[in-house]
């Protein structure tokens, strides 16, 4: 026993260097594991104390329970066995094939990441690109929400830029939790995009059993109290209108929710409006095409990016002019629900979007295309027309955003960023608008048509 063994170096050096990774791995990563986690817990209790709603145990599971809690719910498995008699596979392949989905659509929310920086760099990027405008911000009826029940903010989707404007705007109030499509997993937006606590979706190429997964995951995360933001629309208008709502997420809910049983659910209708969408001419685009669909890349960014940061070199940068959001009246699913509706998912989604056109925000751009689309030739017309709808528009309760309280200046605000673009020529004889122009036009005036077009009973100015 008490021998002496002789050891080539190369076998010692291999033998402290296995009982380092054991140690390692049994005593120091855990211990450190542990350390930072309780770091984390109490930096989340303290961030909780400032949040009017607090960020659920649930968004701050482990990604990895989250998803075996996920495959192990009765009905998926109930959803895997009929998946494997329909494929006529074996079971266990069907159940790793709703594993897969569940890693697919589970995020990693980081508390650490979406209020560390992500949150700051929303609203520096939010305010570098536009003059951002609380239009309506309904606060009254929000801080009334019951504290128990689970906020859904529903909102029209003009362009990409709102995920960055309403997660800076809602940040005083929560974490919120999206609904993102294909187009964003890609490196590196993917693992962002799940730090944030974004969860992905497949709007095409799935199946029964994928459905059924993200339904019990949707589900799970509103009973558990996760606020949530959703696009009713279910992708970027591309008439500049607002769509009718698609029914799926929305299903889900209604689908999992039991009166009386279940959290409350609290539908916040929100609606965005900008004097410029950056990606109008794509939408334009794609809608004469009779495209639904867009292929994600970044080089098209990188080149934006880029464009940008030589305008504020040499000092050519203007703003993109307002950007401006309005929250409307929360929607109670329980008092919804207490209404007979053959279809509820169907009359809820007709609702929230009622709701939302009804606090569209009116802003520059916008109220000046509708001018130009119904024929005002030069400025006296324009702004007779305008002063006339506007008048009418608030008197309905339209958030009609006037900057400076100046109806010249907003005119002439709106004027310049279309001749600014050349779409507009202002000459002696009054407007001309190229063919562009004219489709850009339509394009800003159908965001706010419902609150300004003259009602069919009578005649315009």
């Amino acid at each position: 026993m008490m021998s002496t063994i002789e050891l080539p170096v190369w076998a010692l050096i291999l033998i402290l260097a296995f009982a380092a990774v054991a140690a390692l791995n049994n005593v120091l990563v855990p211990s450190v594991r542990w350390f930072l986690r309780r770091r984390l817990e109490r930096a989340v209790e303290r961030l909780n104390t400032r949040l009017s709603r607090p960020i659920q145990p649930f968004k701050l599971a482990r990604r990895n329970d989250t998803v075996l809690r996920l495959i192990y719910d009765p009905e998926i498995a109930g959803a895997i066995v009929e998946h494997a008699r329909s494929r006529n596979i074996r079971e266990d392949v069907a159940a790793q094939i709703a594993e897969r989905y569940a890693r697919e659509i589970v995020p990693g929310f980081s508390a650490i990441a979406y209020f560390g920086f992500a949150i700051r760099l929303a609203k520096l990027l939010s305010q570098s690109l536009y003059r951002v405008r609380l239009a309506q911000t309904n606060n009254a009826a929000l801080e009334a929400i019951d504290p128990e029940a689970t906020v859904i903010f529903v909102m029209n989707h003009r362009s990409n830029m709102d995920y960055v404007l309403v997660t800076w705007l809602a940040a005083e109030r929560s974490a919120l939790a999206y609904a993102v499509g294909e187009w964003a997993r890609v490196w590196p937006l993917r693992p962002l995009v799940r730090a944030m606590g974004g969860y992905f979706i497949r709007r095409r190429n799935n199946n029964p059993l994928y459905r059924k997964v993200l339904a019990r995951y949707v589900q799970m995360a509103t009973e558990a109290g996760v606020t949530q933001a959703i696009f009713p629309e279910g992708g970027l208008s591309q008439t500049g209108a607002l769509m009718p709502a698609k029914l799926g997420l929305i299903s889900y809910i209604v689908d999992g929710f039991v009166p009386g049983t279940s959290r409350d659910v609290v539908f916040v209708p929100v609606a965005l409006n900008y004097d410029r969408v950056m990606e109008d001419r794509t939408l334009i685009e794609a809608h004469a095409r009779g495209a639904r669909r867009f292929r994600f890349s970044l080089r098209p960014i990188w080149r934006y990016v880029w464009r940008q940061t030589w305008h504020r070199l040499t000092r050519r940068f203007h703003r993109y002019g307002y950007a401006a959001v309005s929250f409307g009246a929360p929607l109670s699913l329980t008092g919804f629900m207490a209404r007979a509706d053959s279809d509820p998912s169907a009359a809820l989604g007709t609702e929230l979007m009622d709701r939302i056109g009804a606090v569209m925000p009116v802003v520059p751009v916008p109220l000046v295309a509708h001018g130009l689309r119904d024929g005002a030739r030069n400025r006296a017309e324009l702004r007779a027309l305008i002063e006339h709808r506007v008048t009418r528009a608030q008197g309905r309760g339209a958030a009609v955003h006037i900057p400076r309280d100046d109806l010249d200046y907003t005119v002439e605000a709106g004027l310049h960023a279309l001749v600014e673009r050349g779409m507009l020529e202002d000459g002696p004889e009054g407007f001309i608008l190229n063919p562009e122009g004219t489709s850009l036009v339509a394009f800003y005036a159908a965001s706010v048509a419902h609150l300004l077009d003259e009602p069919p009973d009578s005649t315009d100015m």
